[in-house]
């Protein structure tokens, strides 16, 4: 049913089936459904937080979504169109996407920061879109995200980061706009471990549910201002201080 929705764009007034999953294996297990029934090329995965106390209550303070290769655009000089489910849930988040390029195949997951740094070959700013057919996705809590995709809708990519700024990339404060007025403030010293960080969770996540990880996928790491509802219409600007500014109009 979430698979049907996506595609045909209609929003779901109910969780389908009624009963949402209990805990992050049975999301997990819904979320490789789809993905199945889709065999649809995948450019990356999104990652966000679990907030307390469902972090505590899960196992587990982050969760991951898959994120399709055409849903992945370059940000131009003009605001990219970026669609969102009409009477569904849609947000706009500031974020900085790591390129993934495994060093081996057979290489370990990663127990550090600085051995995650090994598995990425790029870092840009970017704004995630994330957007579900089902409005009550994030109010439903974590395994209801995790079973829709993840509640990602896409990526915009903006400007590289240079390599002498990974190591301090919360040195790099981030701003997101709606319509012109800023909504949030912050850099990644207040996302748990950072960017790496999450890498190294998607890593582990993917290993555990038989995934390999795939050179050239987008690892979107997490909201740094927070997650903030838009609506078609919207203009979206993320301004990563030192870096470059981007821009998306929420499609309709």
């Amino acid at each position: 049913m979430f698979v049907n929705a996506r595609r045909s764009g209609d929003a779901l007034s109910a969780y389908p089936g009624g009963t949402a999953p209990a805990d992050l294996d049975e999301a997990y297990a819904i979320q490789d459904m789809a993905l199945e029934i889709w065999n649809r090329p995948v450019g990356g995965w999104k990652v966000g937080k679990i907030n307390p106390p469902a972090d505590d209550a899960l196992g587990a303070n982050r969760l991951a979504g898959p994120i399709f290769s055409d849903t992945i655009v370059v940000a131009q000089h003009e605001p990219v169109p970026m669609p969102v489910f009409k009477q569904g849930f849609a947000a706009a988040e500031a974020e900085f996407m790591l390129r993934l390029a495994p060093p081996a195949p057979d290489a370990p997951v990663p127990q550090s920061n600085e051995e995650a740094m090994a598995w990425i070959d790029e870092v840009r700013i970017g704004i995630e879109i994330a957007s579900s057919p089902y409005p009550g996705i994030n109010r439903d809590g974590p395994c209801v995200t995790v079973s829709d995709h993840g509640n990602n809708a896409g990526l915009v990519l903006g400007a590289p980061v240079g390599r002498g700024l990974w190591d301090d990339l919360s040195t790099i404060e981030a701003t997101l706009e709606i319509n012109g007025e800023s909504v949030g403030r912050a850099t990644t010293a207040t996302m748990l471990d950072g960017p790496f960080g999450a890498v190294r969770f998607l890593l582990g996540n993917l290993a555990g549910r038989g995934i390999a990880p795939a050179a050239g996928w987008w690892v979107s790491s997490g909201a740094i201002t927070g997650v903030h509802e838009v609506a078609p219409g919207d203009a979206v600007v993320a301004r990563f201080s030192g870096v470059g500014d981007l821009a998306a109009t929420i499609a309709r």
